[in-house]
């Protein structure tokens, strides 16, 4: 099976586990592989947004001839079967003969493997990639980056409140720092998670939590946290409990289980 690694890396890899270097090195067909895995989701697309989504400053002829030169290198260098058709207009992948990470990624949380999500989500989508030219591509991908992220954060402030549930407050204070490192400016969260420190009777924790991202907050953006979240902090430095228990956050169901929608697309 083709293997394609796109989260923290870019790799591209043979059923032998040979790198297949002569697509790495040319980044228009990384991108058109990269496309056609995450906007097809193991499905087809239609030829004509490929043609605008890579060649839209091309005429149609040229666009046309453009799009199936890297139709034609990427069967040469996948193989048979990898890249499919499905009529004269759509295109799309083989699942059964290529495996992309971010479709395990997204497998994992709809259902529900928090942990095994967390694993395999290594570091931001294809960072660092660029195509010449490719606005409307370059654009699509910093969209999917930043949803994968989220999905990504919001998948360890379940693991986080899991811990709690759990009794292991170490993990559970790591947890919730890899999820501020993902996405640190959504404060909604962060007063969930001290809350339910504090609740778990772990004031001095949550304490600490709300301090590194107020030290965050301060140096990055010279802003202060808002008046809520404030508000929850105080109420739990002076033992008064928690300022926000019930509130439901999207993206975090209090149940635990993953019900984000960005993940499943």
């Amino acid at each position: 099976m083709i293997t394609l690694r796109l989260l923290g890396r870019i790799s591209l890899t043979d059923p032998t586990g040979r790198e297949i270097s002569s697509l790495l090195s040319q980044p228009k067909r990384m991108a058109v592989l990269a496309f056609l895995a995450l906007q097809g989701k193991a499905g087809y697309l239609r030829r004509d947004l490929l043609m605008a989504r890579f060649w839209a400053e091309s005429d149609l002829f040229h666009a046309r001839n453009a799009l199936n030169q890297a139709l034609h290198i990427l069967r040469a260098e996948l193989g048979d079967g990898v890249v499919r058709t499905r009529g004269k207009n759509e295109v799309g992948l083989d699942p059964d003969l290529l495996d992309c990470d971010v479709w395990t990624f997204r497998a994992a949380l709809r259902e529900g493997r928090i942990q095994e999500a967390l694993e395999i989500y290594c570091g931001p989508l294809m960072p660092g990639f660029h195509v010449n030219g490719g606005g409307e591509f370059d654009r699509w991908l910093e969209a999917e980056r930043e949803e994968l992220r989220e999905a990504a954060a919001g998948a360890s402030w379940i693991l986080a409140h899991d811990y709690i549930r759990k009794g292991n407050l170490v993990k559970a204070e790591r947890t919730a720092q890899r999820a501020l490192a993902l996405v640190w400016t959504d404060e909604s969260p962060v007063r969930r998670f001290i809350s339910a420190l504090a609740e778990a009777g772990e004031r001095a924790a949550a304490v600490r939590l709300y301090e590194k991202f107020r030290a965050r907050l301060r140096d990055e953006l010279e802003l202060e946290p808002s008046k809520p979240t404030q508000e929850v902090a105080e109420a739990i430095r002076h033992g008064n409990g928690s300022a926000q228990k019930t509130t439901a956050i999207p993206g975090i169901p209090p149940s635990g289980l993953w019900q984000g929608s960005g993940a499943g697309r």
